[in-house]
């Protein structure tokens, strides 16, 4: 003779509709989520790019005015002065966030004209005639930087 057990309800789980809920809530909230996110990713670039910059120019100013106090003539540091490590900047040249890693992103080319883009390598275009440095990509805003 055969005993048959009996099922009992006691399990318990989610049933399908609760599935398909859970399912659109997390979709709404990813929905919501993203936009936020990649708006922070762009704002992190923005001010990582600003504060290089800051710092790059910063140490462009104090050179000018550090040679004219040594020599009495003030000059903008030469191209390879800016790029060579203690000249100018203090250690490296920092990276644009904007280039990506193929394009030398911590890397200066001659630039001629702010705000216009010199190539599609390098991630600061610097004149030395002027001591003006900006980012080598097109980045919107970046001429009132």
């Amino acid at each position: 003779m055969q005993h048959f057990r009996r099922v009992t309800s006691d399990r318990r789980g989610f049933t399908l509709i609760e599935l398909v809920i859970i399912i659109a809530v997390l979709g709404i909230i990813a929905a919501v989520a993203i936009p936020k996110y990649v708006d922070m990713v762009s704002e992190a670039k923005e001010s990582a790019c600003k504060g290089a910059l800051g710092g790059l120019r910063s140490a462009i100013s104090i050179y000018y005015a550090k040679t004219a106090l040594e020599s009495g003539t003030a000059t903008w540091p030469p191209m390879d002065s800016l790029t060579t490590e203690g000249v100018v900047m203090a250690q490296t040249v920092p990276p644009n966030p904007y280039q990506g890693d193929d394009a030398a992103p911590d890397s200066v080319v001659t630039g001629v004209t702010k705000g216009t883009t010199v190539g599609n390598r390098g991630g600061w275009a610097y004149n030395d005639s002027t001591g003006q440095i900006w980012p080598n990509t097109e980045v919107n805003g970046e001429n009132n930087w």
